[in-house]
């Protein structure tokens, strides 16, 4: 039984020629290249392959699973390899989530095209498809059969069926199967074939509880009228008084018959399309473009921050790439960290410094960050620098800042005038900003860059007066180091900013000419931080924290501190006021505690609860804390700039985090959980095992309302599960909520699994009857897998928690 490409894909030369197969080397590393035979099976949706034509095939990736290809010269790995392979023959296959790239090289160039153009063009196909769209496509059905004709004679038996619903995740009464089976049998041959087996699929993934919601509104039950989806639109869906525009809208979006669209009504088949569309999707769609005021002050935003963005791995010996940037900035990272470190050959260098993290040039991130700032994003991105580099390898750095990144690199203000606050996201569109140490303020760069250039050549002219300077340093530098007497004439400076040593190299006879003002005729000072790299630092200058009424009477509002996480939490207990007003106008970054080896994470919303901006995560570990952390930043587009609540953008603000006093309206969130659609399998090496799910919503606000609620577990059904269960919350603080939906596999002698989960803002929450597409621990599309809920929110507060 073949199912061929068809439908809305168009029939494709590349793709037929994938179909037929093609050898390719596969490559892991500069010792590891492996001659293998690549081809794209008939149901389109999935790549094979195997040592040689011919030979023993296995699955090699999903169509589903890859984000995008990339050509040759974008590798690392490849790039390593040019003198071996043409670049131009070379492609990479990347995959959604965290899972490793796939590095190809085809025979020639024509065949690499082929492959690149056919995989991209598969990749945008399955990305449009909505969760009805796959479950209909061919390519979809097509793998079920393959997966459950075992002896691979292109029909199924009773008991290849059987097997099949196991592998689909479900045990089913074997005389109802029987029943589905007999009636899809319309050959009587005892066995499905082509479209019988369509016919199966369509029986097996009927939704009856989607049919009472027809039928509920629906007269006659065949039908929903204009009027009637109308009602069900403001009555379920609370979508008010567009109702009636949108009614019709969705009917020419989804019902499938023509006739019905000309008559403007909607039948079962449609009304479903609907229900699992992006329509029907709990995220509210207006929340998916970019819709918040973009115009406040950075200070007035969540911004999307990762730490150890160089880091694919953990710290300590994990692999260091620029794959971290890319990764990072095209899910929406708008603030990137860059450990540099003195390299060989003069060139600085980027890893976890004093362990075994492997290294990369700094240049190579920088070309990185130039080439993927603003493919996900308009809007700017900080450069968080951690310098350790000499003054020669930090002169390199600003080369290479200057250089690679040109105009996109933020070097003065914007209209350069003195700023009276932080500019906003809007006015920094497309610009790159360094944040790290300054030498100076601000106000000193701008008002000192004409008088410096004034003064060089006076200054120049006044080292030839070096005897009578001599006199006026000798009698400075005795009073600053008494010890010099003994050593002759020899003079000795101190660093003008007082540094300890060996932060400033002590320099010999060396002049001072004025007071702020050093000569150094014979050696030139070296204050540890470059001033041309420190000129690069505009309104991002890195201070230390002391409190925060130094911060008030001594920062300003460009300038920037940082906080581990336990410092953080320990400020939002003693003084979360004080931190809310302190985040109205100047910025915070929090980082995880060193000790987090592992790369682990910390829970950020407990840091969004007191306004820190930029709470920085270990964006290559999936879990609990990046899925939260991806639920915020789901909104606004996903440009990486969320605006905060009007209440944590007060610089007068009386919230507290710990103790708030709720300046918005507590809310009732009343869920009904219906049923579950097609869940993955936990055990995918175990042809018997079949989960037993239970769905678990969890909130995540400030800690009163930081709760969740699980529902009764389902046996041995991850097919089509139904709980029918309705779960309460009370929340104060509504505007400081996310919502996690967890499906978990029931296990009574330890923690249940992981199944998938999906986490958004309680802001961008559609009330009715609602459908959550789940994603994986790797935050990726586990489509076609889905929770059918209903939502419903109350002003105030009622009832109990049950």
């Amino acid at each position: 039984m073949a199912f061929l490409l068809q439908g809305r894909l168009p029939v494709n030369q590349d793709l037929l020629l994938m179909q037929k197969g093609m050898s390719m080397r596969k490559v892991r590393s500069k010792n590891w290249k492996k001659l293998r035979y690549f081809r794209l099976q008939d149901d389109g949706m999935t790549v094979w392959h195997a040592r040689q034509a011919g030979g023993s095939a296995k699955p090699s990736f999903s169509i589903s699973d890859v984000e995008t290809v990339r050509e040759g010269h974008e590798s690392e790995l490849l790039r390593s390899l040019a003198e071996e392979f043409p670049l131009e023959q070379g492609f990479t296959v990347v995959f959604h989530g965290r899972r490793s790239n796939l590095d190809l090289v085809a025979n020639s160039v024509d065949e690499a095209r082929i492959w690149m153009q056919g995989l991209q063009l598969l990749v945008d196909f399955v990305t449009s498809m909505d969760q009805q769209e796959w479950q209909d496509h061919p390519g979809w059905l097509s793998d079920w059969f393959q997966r459950g004709d075992k002896n691979q004679d292109g029909r199924m038996t009773f008991q290849e069926v059987q097997r099949l619903l196991r592998l689909m995740n479900v045990e089913m009464d074997q005389e109802y199967a029987f029943q589905l089976f007999q009636t899809a049998d319309t050959s009587q041959s005892g066995t499905l074939e082509g479209e019988e087996f369509v016919q199966f699929y369509k029986a097996l993934t009927k939704r009856p509880e989607v049919q009472e919601i027809f039928e509920n509104f629906s007269a006659d039950g065949q039908k929903l009228t204009l009027l009637e989806f109308v009602d069900f639109l403001r009555e379920e869906q609370k979508e008010g008084d567009h109702a009636s525009d949108l009614a019709l809208e969705l009917i020419d979006r989804y019902e499938p018959s023509e006739s019905g669209k000309l008559w403007h009504v909607l039948s079962m088949d449609g009304f479903l399309s609907y229900l699992c569309s992006k329509d029907g999707d709990i995220f509210n769609p207006t929340c998916r473009p970019i819709y918040q005021d973009m115009t406040q002050p950075l200070s007035h935003y969540y911004i999307n921050s990762s730490h150890n963005t160089y880091l694919v791995g953990d710290q300590l010996c994990g692999q260091s790439s620029v794959e971290g940037y890319i990764r990072a900035l095209k899910r929406g990272c708008r603030c990137v960290e860059v450990d540099i470190w003195d390299g060989p050959s003069g060139e600085p260098i980027v890893y976890h410094g004093h362990t075994l993290t492997s290294r990369i040039l700094f240049k190579d991130v920088v070309a990185t960050v130039a080439q993927y700032a603003f493919q996900t994003s308009d809007y700017p991105v900080i450069l968080s620098l951690e310098n350790h580099c000499s003054w020669e390898q930090q002169q390199i750095m600003v080369q290479h800042l200057t250089e690679i990144l040109g105009e996109l690199l933020l070097r003065t203000t914007l209209d350069g005038l003195l700023p009276t606050q932080l500019p906003s996201p809007e006015e920094l569109r497309r610009k790159v900003l360094v944040k790290g140490k300054k030498l100076r303020t601000l106000e000193e760069d701008l008002e000192e860059e004409e008088e410096e250039e004034e003064l060089e050549p006076e200054l120049e002219g006044e080292q030839e007066d070096e005897p009578e300077l001599e006199a006026q340093f000798e009698s400075e530098s005795q009073k600053l180091s008494p010890r010099s007497k003994d050593k002759k004439k020899e003079k000795v400076v101190m660093c003008p900013l007082f540094c300890p040593p060996p932060c400033c190299e002590v320099m010999v006879q060396a002049p001072i000419s004025k007071p702020g003002v050093l000569l150094f005729p014979k050696q030139k000072f070296k204050p540890s931080l470059c001033p041309s790299l420190s000129a690069l630092v505009v309104y991002l200058k890195s201070v230390s924290f002391h409190s925060f009424t130094h911060s008030r009477e001594h920062y300003r509002f460009y300038e920037i501190s940082s906080f581990s996480e336990t410092k953080a939490k320990s400020l939002i207990k003693e003084a979360g006021n004080e931190f809310v007003q302190h985040n109205a106008w100047q910025l915070s970054r929090v980082y995880p505690s060193g000790l987090r080896t592992d790369s682990s994470n910390y829970n950020p919303q407990e840091l969004w609860n007191a306004g820190c901006q930029m709470v920085a995560m270990n964006v290559q570990t999936a879990g609990l804390e990046m899925d939260i952390h991806d639920g915020l930043f789901r909104q606004n587009g996903g440009c990486g700039y969320v605006l905060k609540p009007d209440f944590l953008r007060d610089a007068q603000s009386s919230f507290h985090p710990e103790r708030p006093i709720s300046p918005c309206k507590a809310q009732t969130l009343i869920i009904q959980v219906i049923s579950g659609q097609q869940l993955p399998k936990v055990n995918k090496t175990k042809e018997g095992s079949i989960v037993d799910p239970l769905v678990r919503v969890e909130i995540f606000g400030i800690r009163p309302d930081t709760t969740y609620q699980e529902t009764n577990y389902v046996e041995n059904n991850g097919f089509n599960p139904y709980w029918g269960q309705t779960l309460c919350f009370r929340v104060l603080v509504p505007e400081l909520a996310l919502l996690r939906f967890v499906v978990k596999d029931y296990d009574w002698k330890s923690r249940h699994d992981f199944v998938g989960q999906y986490t958004l803002p309680w802001t961008c929450m559609k009330q009715g009857y609602r459908h959550i597409h789940l994603l994986s621990k790797d935050g990726t599309s586990l489509q076609p897998a889905s929770i059918f809920v209903h939502i419903c929110t109350r002003e105030g507060l009622e009832g109990d928690e049950s």
